[in-house]
C-alpha cells in the first residue's frame, strides 16, 4: 500500500466507535483531530505521519465500526481500505503545521492497529478477529485500562497476547499512558520482521461462521477477564442509568438544556458586549481604517475597503463581533455535553420520538452536529444503516438545523430585544425538523432497519481538552466561515457602491416589501445568504426593524436554502437531483411561512 510518498509505510487503525481512536491518533501523530464521548465523531478518514525511531509512517485514522459486515458506508469503506480496492479514494492528509492535503490509497496497508476496548473485550475481540481475515501484520492496543482498575476488574495482557497471536499494548490513551510501547511495537512489526500478506474476503462469511467467531471471542474474554465477585457501581455509572430512564432523565434533560441555552446566550452576549464589540469598534477597525486612509485615496475602492459596507468595516463587525462571540459559547456549551458522555444519553431519551420518524437514537448525533455545522452533520449520516435513515436526516438538517453562525446571527438579532423570541426561533425550530423528517421518512420508500444505541460512560470533562477542543473549532470558524464572510461583504459593498444593491431591492421588492413586509435593502441579505446562510440575517442587525419584522426575518433565515458548501456536500454524499428539490423546497418554504408568520403576527402586534 504506498502513496506518492514512496518511502513510507501505511498503517490503518481500526476499532470500535468511542472507544479512543481519535486521542490515539493524536498521541501518535502530536496532531489535534475532533474527539468527543459519542458514537460517530470521525466520520472522514483522517491520516498523519508519525515517527517510528529513524523511520517515518503515515497512520489512518478509519471511522469507529462494529463489524467488517457491510452494514452501511463506514464498514464498506474500511473493508475496501483493508484489501487496497480504495484507490480512487482520497483521504484527508493532516500535518503538525495545521495544513491539509489529500493522498491516494492504491496498494494494502503494511500494517493494523486494532484498538480494542479493555471494558467491552468480548464485542471488541469480534471485530478484531475480522481484521485478521485479512493476514495483515497487527498489534493490539488495548485502551480504557483506567475503566477495568476503577470496576475492580482485570484482564491478563500476557494471556491475551497469546490467544491472539499478535503482541497487546495496554493503554490509557487520555492520559497518554502506553504511547511509547506503541511506538516500539509498531517498529519492531514493520521494520524487523515482515508478515506474508494472503488476499481474504472476510465480509462474505456465513452466519454460522460469524457464531463460530462470537464464541471464540466469549471464550477468550472469559479466561483472560476476571471480575470481583460483588461488582462494584461508581457513582458515574449510577447517574449514567438514571439520565436514560424517563424520570428522572427528562426533567434532568429538561435542566441541562436550559443550562446550555444560558451558557450560549449569557456568555456569548457577555463575550460581544464587554470584550469583542469595544475591542473592534473603538480599536482594530479604527486602527485600519486609519492606515488605509493613509495610502489609499477618496474614491470608490476606499469606499469598498472602509465604507459603510466597507470589507474592513461591517467585513470585520458581522463575523467577529455578532457570530465569533456565540460560536465560542455553543462550542463550550456542546463539549462540555460531548466530553461528559451526556448527548448519548439525550439521544436514548429522544429515541422513542425518534422512531415515530423511523429514524433510530443514532441519529442524534448528526443532527446535533448540524448545530455546529451542516457539513460535518450530512457526513454523519454514513454511520446509518440505510439509505432512507441517511436523506431524511439530510433533509431534517437542511430544512431547520440553524449552524452554530446562524444561532450566533439570531441571538445577535432577538436576544437584546426579546429573549422570548428567540426561544420561539428554536422551538419553532424543532416542530419544522421533525415536522420534515416525518414527511420525508414517510415519502421515501424502504423499512428501517433493527439498530442498537451504544451509551458510553459518564466521564469527567478535563479543563484541557475542552480548551483545545473549544479553540480547535474557532480557529476552523475564522478559517472557513469569517474570512470567506469577509468577501462576501466585499461583494456586498461593490454592490452598495455601483448602486446595484438598489436595483436587487427594487427587482425583489414585491416579495421583499409585498409578501414579507420587510424593507427593500433586505434583499441583499437574500441573495448573500445563498453564499453563507447567516449573512441572510447578520446584515439586518444595523436596520431599523420592529420585533414583527426581526422576527419574521429570522423564520425566513432558518427555512432559507442551504449555503453552497452544503449543497456541494449534498450532490457528492447524494445527487444532484436531491439537492436541486432541497433547495427548490427550502427557498419556497421559507417564503411562504415567513409570509404567513408576517400576517399572523400583524393581527396582534
Amino acid at each position: 500500500m504506498k502513496t506518492s510518498q514512496e518511502d513510507k509505510l501505511n498503517i490503518l487503525m481500526i476499532g470500535q466507535p468511542n472507544i479512543g481512536k481519535s486521542v490515539m491518533f493524536n498521541n501518535l501523530t502530536g496532531l489535534n483531530i475532533s474527539v468527543a464521548n459519542y458514537v460517530g465523531t470521525t466520520v472522514e478518514f483522517t491520516a498523519g505521519e508519525m515517527k517510528l525511531g529513524e523511520h517515518r509512517a503515515n497512520l489512518i485514522d478509519v471511522p469507529g465500526t462494529y463489524t467488517l459486515e457491510i452494514n452501511n458506508e463506514a464498514e464498506r469503506v474500511a473493508v475496501e481500505m483493508l484489501q487496497g480496492r480504495i484507490s480512487s479514494k482520497k483521504i484527508s492528509h493532516c500535518h503538525e503545521e495545521g495544513g491539509v492535503q489529500d493522498f491516494k490509497i492504491d496498494e494494502r496497508p503494511d500494517g493494523v492497529i486494532s484498538m480494542i476496548d479493555a471494558h467491552n473485550l468480548e464485542s471488541s475481540l469480534y471485530l478484531f478477529f475480522q481484521v485478521m481475515e485479512y493476514q495483515i501484520p497487527t498489534i493490539v492496543v488495548l485502551n480504557r485500562m483506567d475503566l477495568i482498575k476503577d470496576r475492580g476488574e482485570k484482564i491478563d495482557v500476557e494471556l491475551l497476547s497469546k490467544r491472539l497471536g499478535v503482541p497487546v499494548i495496554p493503554t490509557v490513551a487520555i492520559d497518554k499512558a502506553g504511547i511509547d510501547v506503541v511506538k516500539e511495537a509498531l517498529t519492531q512489526m514493520l521494520f524487523t520482521g515482515k508478515t506474508e500478506k494472503k488476499t481474504s474476503d472476510a465480509s462474505a462469511v456465513s452466519h454460522e461462521y460469524r457464531e463460530e467467531l462470537w464464541k471464540k471471542a466469549e471464550a477468550i474474554t472469559l479466561e483472560v477477564k476476571t471480575k470481583p465477585e460483588t461488582p462494584r457501581k461508581s457513582t458515574r455509572e449510577i447517574w449514567g442509568e438514571r439520565l436514560v430512564r424517563p424520570w428522572p432523565g427528562l426533567p434532568l434533560a429538561g435542566i441541562i438544556l436550559m443550562i446550555v441555552f444560558g451558557i450560549v446566550v449569557g456568555f456569548g452576549m457577555s463575550l460581544r458586549r464587554y470584550l469583542l464589540l469595544p475591542l473592534f469598534r473603538n480599536i482594530i477597525i479604527p486602527g485600519i481604517s486609519q492606515v488605509i486612509e493613509g495610502f489609499v485615496p477618496q474614491g470608490f475602492i476606499l469606499e469598498v475597503l472602509i465604507g459603510e459596507y466597507g470589507i474592513f468595516v461591517k467585513g470585520l463587525e458581522w463575523p467577529f463581533t455578532l457570530v465569533l462571540p456565540y460560536v465560542i459559547s455553543f462550542y463550550l456549551a456542546l463539549s462540555l455535553m460531548e466530553d461528559c458522555g451526556y448527548l448519548p444519553r439525550l439521544g436514548a431519551l429522544l429515541d422513542g420520538l425518534l422512531n415515530k420518524l423511523g429514524l433510530p437514537g443514532s441519529s442524534m448525533v448528526p443532527l446535533l452536529l448540524g448545530y455546529g455545522c451542516g457539513i460535518p452533520a450530512i457526513m454523519a449520516t454514513r454511520q446509518l444503516s440505510s439509505q432512507k435513515e441517511r436523506l431524511t436526516v439530510a433533509t431534517m438538517v437542511c430544512f431547520g438545523i440553524p449552524c452554530v453562525a446562524q444561532t450566533g446571527a439570531f441571538t445577535s438579532l432577538l436576544a437584546e430585544r426579546s429573549i422570548i423570541g428567540l426561544l420561539m426561533i428554536f422551538i419553532f425550530s424543532f416542530f419544522v425538523v421533525f415536522f420534515a423528517g416525518m414527511v420525508v421518512f414517510k415519502i421515501l420508500p424502504g423499512n428501517r432497519p433493527h439498530t442498537i444505541l451504544e451509551i458510553p460512560e459518564l466521564l469527567l470533562p478535563r479543563g484541557e481538552v475542552i480548551v483545545s477542543k473549544v479553540w480547535s473549532k474557532v480557529k476552523n470558524y475564522i478559517s472557513e466561515g469569517a474570512l470567506p464572510m469577509m468577501a462576501i461583504v466585499g461583494v456586498a459593498a461593490v454592490f452598495y457602491e455601483s448602486g446595484i444593491m438598489e436595483r436587487i431591492g427594487e427587482f425583489f421588492s414585491p416579495l421583499v416589501v409585498g409578501w414579507l413586509g420587510l424593507p427593500a435593502e433586505a434583499s441583499v441579505p437574500l441573495i448573500l445568504g445563498i453564499l453563507r446562510r447567516e449573512l441572510t440575517v447578520v446584515p439586518l442587525v444595523d436596520m431599523d426593524l420592529t420585533m414583527l419584522q426581526l422576527f419574521t426575518a429570522a423564520v425566513v433565515g432558518l427555512l432559507y436554502v442551504p449555503c453552497v458548501a452544503i449543497l456541494a456536500t449534498l450532490a457528492r454524499e447524494f445527487n444532484l437531483k436531491i439537492t436541486a428539490l432541497i433547495l427548490l423546497f427550502t427557498s419556497t418554504f421559507a417564503f411562504l411561512i415567513g409570509g404567513v408568520v408576517m400576517r399572523i403576527g400583524s393581527l396582534f402586534l
